[in-house]
């Protein structure tokens, strides 16, 4: 079940709401709201795939018994540390990555291995993540074991966030699963944040994805078309997930929950250092925190540290998707911060700021083209006919049409991608005619959202299945 469906609309989360908001706090602990948000995050994971819930209670109960033991036992704290992330991770790599492995073995020995064939639990790559941080905090110190199954499971299967994040760690909501609290103020801006995330989502990601899927199943072959995929993707992919994390924010706060802040306007950097500081910051974070630092980061000798940076990179990008494209993605991406950190980085600065914007949209559409590509050749493909290699024309009647049809929803993705929007509505938020205009415009997002979800049937969601 994604949030961009009616039945999670209007069905599932109405309910939902409902039973939470009647469960009762007793003595001033959410206990019994947070064992309704765990049968409810339960039901949502199982929507589609109910035998994949048993992983997730497994899981649960994983991190809970030997967070316990790291706690209880400080002797041998590493060992049920290094034990109990083997755990998490294992289900990871056996369904997101054994048929990759298999494949290329059968590649290399000429061989039949059987593919495993099993789909890929939703969301197990973010709810992987956050047990692996909760493990690893415990055993540093940096936070407190949780004694309690059922908050620790809800930490986990908390639905808001569960499909595609952000990564919220556990002290980051240790205290609000003891003690939160639930105000009309809260539920108003949640509700608002929330429709304003499907919105971008239903209104702008999955037209824009139409027009993907258009370029993709054309016979045109041109540079204006290339272009225009280029783009289009581009404000697919971050308002499809930047959408979502606005969404599972929005939830979070009328749920009492504060998730942290997953995108920060990435289009507008003048670095790709700085573009990667903006986009899905806990996932980069996540990795700078238990990946980078861990392997020494910049404390150690110059190659090693090049090492570290490259590594963290090339499992940014195997996480994304188990194969060599975005394997490939994640080691352009590293190649090019070492570029910066070590070359071109003075170089940039003294640039104009538009050409250094420009610089950043260029490695990023190469980027995203990698990242979107279905093979290797397929995006070299696509990159070289970007400058008029291997194409038939420079432009083509599908792709003067699609521009033409497209371009003011275009402009319309390109200005909300900066934060122009958010400023005009902070303006208008301090008039008074705001009391008015706001619950009216919301009103009107949520209700055009409903009519373009009932009324197509192209609603991807790009990190579903990451």
């Amino acid at each position: 079940m994604v949030f961009s469906r009616i039945e999670f609309l209007y069905y599932f989360l109405p309910v939902t709401l409902l039973i939470y908001f009647i469960a009762p706090t007793i003595k001033g602990s959410p206990r019994v709201k947070n064992l309704a948000l765990l049968v409810a995050s339960l039901v949502f994971y199982a929507w589609g795939e109910p035998v994949y819930v048993v992983i997730m209670i497994t899981q649960c109960i994983s991190a809970w018994f030997f967070g316990i033991c790291i706690d209880k036992y400080p002797s041998k704290a590493k060992f049920f540390m290094i034990v109990s992330v083997s755990v998490s991770f294992s289900a990871l790599v056996f369904f997101k990555y054994a048929d990759f492995f298999i494949s290329n073995i059968n590649n290399a020995i000429g061989g039949g291995l059987p593919l495993v064939g099993l789909l890929m639990p939703v969301g197990i790559s973010f709810y992987t993540f956050q047990i692996v941080s909760y493990t690893f905090d415990l055993y540093y110190g940096k936070t407190k074991v949780q004694y309690n199954p059922l908050d620790l499971s809800t930490y986990v299967a908390l639905f808001p966030q569960l499909i595609a994040g952000p990564i919220v760690r556990y002290e980051e909501v240790a205290k609000e699963l003891a003690f939160r609290r639930h105000t009309l103020k809260d539920f108003s801006q949640g509700a608002r944040r929330f429709v304003i995330g499907l919105a971008k989502k239903v209104l702008i990601a999955n037209q824009m994805g139409e027009l993907v899927e258009i370029y993709k199943n054309s016979p045109e072959n041109s540079v204006l078309f290339t272009w225009l995929y280029m783009v289009s993707f581009a404000l697919q992919i971050y308002f499809d997930f930047s959408g979502y994390s606005d969404m599972a924010i929005g939830l979070g706060k009328i749920l009492g929950f504060k998730f942290p802040e997953n995108f920060n306007y990435p289009y507008i950097a003048e670095s790709i250092t700085n573009f990667w500081r903006r986009w899905h910051m806990t996932l980069s974070s996540w990795f700078k925190d238990y990946v980078y630092i861990p392997l020494g980061g910049n404390r150690v000798k110059p190659a090693r540290h090049l090492v570290n940076i490259m590594a963290v990179w090339a499992l940014t990008g195997f996480w994304h998707g188990a194969d060599w494209n975005f394997l490939i993605w994640g080691v352009y991406f590293g190649l090019v911060l070492l570029a910066e950190k070590f070359y071109i980085g003075s170089l940039l600065q003294k640039l104009p700021r538009f050409a250094r914007h420009l610089y950043v949209m260029l490695v990023v559409f190469i980027g995203w083209t990698l990242f979107d590509a279905g093979s290797i050749s397929q995006a070299l493909a696509e990159i070289g006919a970007m400058i008029g290699i291997g194409v038939d024309t420079f432009a083509g009647a599908h792709s003067l049409y699609y521009l033409r049809s497209y371009l003011v929803l275009i402009i319309i993705g390109v200005v909300g991608a900066t934060p122009m929007p958010k400023y005009i509505a902070g303006k208008i938020d301090g008039a008074k005619i705001s009391a008015v205009l706001e619950p009216l415009a919301v009103a009107a997002l949520l209700f055009a959202s409903t009519a373009f979800i009932v009324d197509g049937s192209f609603n991807p969601f790009i990190y579903f299945r990451f």
